[in-house]
């Protein structure tokens, strides 16, 4: 069955149909981060999110529309994360329980919050089993539902509002992007935020961020078809591990995403001591590669108005001393 791609008009109802179960995040300026990139730096602060990241947008949509259409049984995910947590938390505002797959690496804040919004987790091995294939057998098995991370209609649109609050906070500003950096690993996110700028922004270019050895969307991009990962890689950013671009997020982002950046762990950790130290902000390793992209120059932001989307903030406490020992 062919599946439609979302639109920005499915951006906005899910806005409509979400209301204040997700966050408006802020949107912010910091005049020691545009001093040191010559440039006006504007910051999506997701990480402030209801569970501390974006996902909650994808994943309170998907189980809203499901409880519009009538679905009273239970829900099925796999996550290494923060959709883990997003969709445990949407499921329990819905008064429907959860079951989740987390790889049983998953770092264990993301794990011990996924649990206490009530959501059963079952553990699995993020290299030798198909998560999704584990997931999907649950659902037939329970009549549940199975709610993806990022190939989702839903999922997308939902992840599209943090584009729209972007554009119209910016404009408030009397501001207009030229360019938005947003991390990407399935591309729901990166997808959802294009959509919004095409409409709100069409000038912005919009590039997707990855960590060092998972730059499955930079070369996709580039052929202009799905590329994959090889197994194995720092793991540092668990958030962005997708083995590649989902086919729903590539066809949107294949027309719509100015290219792909790539970024080192030093650079990330780097990114998130700067964050701490300089904006008061706690920014896990994937929500930070866009961050990292502009200060390590990856991306040139002088002279320029550049948004970053700061997608998460679930950081477990030795990853975040690994950082602030290179402040």
């Amino acid at each position: 069955m062919k599946i439609s791609l979302p639109t920005f008009q499915d951006s906005l109802a899910a806005r409509a149909r979400c209301g204040d179960r997700v966050r408006h995040t802020p949107l912010l300026r910091s005049a020691v981060l545009d001093r040191a990139i010559g440039g006006t730096v504007l910051l999506k602060a997701d990480s402030l999110q209801h569970t501390g990241s974006f996902k909650l947008r994808g994943a309170m949509n998907a189980v809203l529309s499901l409880v519009e259409n009538g679905h009273a049984g239970g829900i099925v995910a796999f996550s290494s994360g923060n959709h883990a947590q997003a969709t445990a938390y949407a499921a329990a505002a819905a008064g429907l329980a959860a079951t989740i797959f987390m790889p049983s690496d998953a770092p264990a804040i993301k794990t011990r919050a996924t649990k206490s919004w009530g959501a059963t987790v079952v553990p699995f091995d993020r290299v030798a089993d198909d998560r999704e294939a584990l997931a999907r057998a649950e659902a037939e098995r329970t009549g549940a539902a199975l709610i993806p991370p990022y190939d989702d209609p839903r999922i997308i649109a939902g992840q599209g509002t943090c584009g729209l609050e972007l554009a119209e906070d910016a404009a408030t500003m009397g501001l207009i992007p030229d360019a938005v950096l947003v991390p990407v690993s399935g591309g729901g996110l990166a997808a959802g935020c294009a959509l919004a700028m095409e409409e709100m922004a069409p000038g912005c270019a919009v590039y997707s961020v990855e960590p060092e050895g998972r730059d499955d969307h930079r070369r996709s991009l580039v052929t202009g078809e799905r590329q994959s990962n090889e197994p194995g890689g720092s793991v540092l950013c668990d958030g962005l591990m997708s083995p590649a671009p989902g086919e729903l997020t590539f066809a949107l982002n294949r027309r719509r995403l100015a290219g792909g950046l790539v970024v080192t762990d030093e650079a990330v950790l780097r990114a998130m001591a700067f964050a701490f130290l300089h904006l008061k902000l706690v920014v896990e390793p994937s929500g930070a590669v866009g961050l990292a992209a502009l200060l390590s120059g990856v991306f040139d932001g002088r002279n320029r108005v550049t948004a970053v989307v700061l997608s998460g903030g679930n950081v477990d406490p030795d990853t975040f001393q690994r950082a602030l020992a290179l402040a």
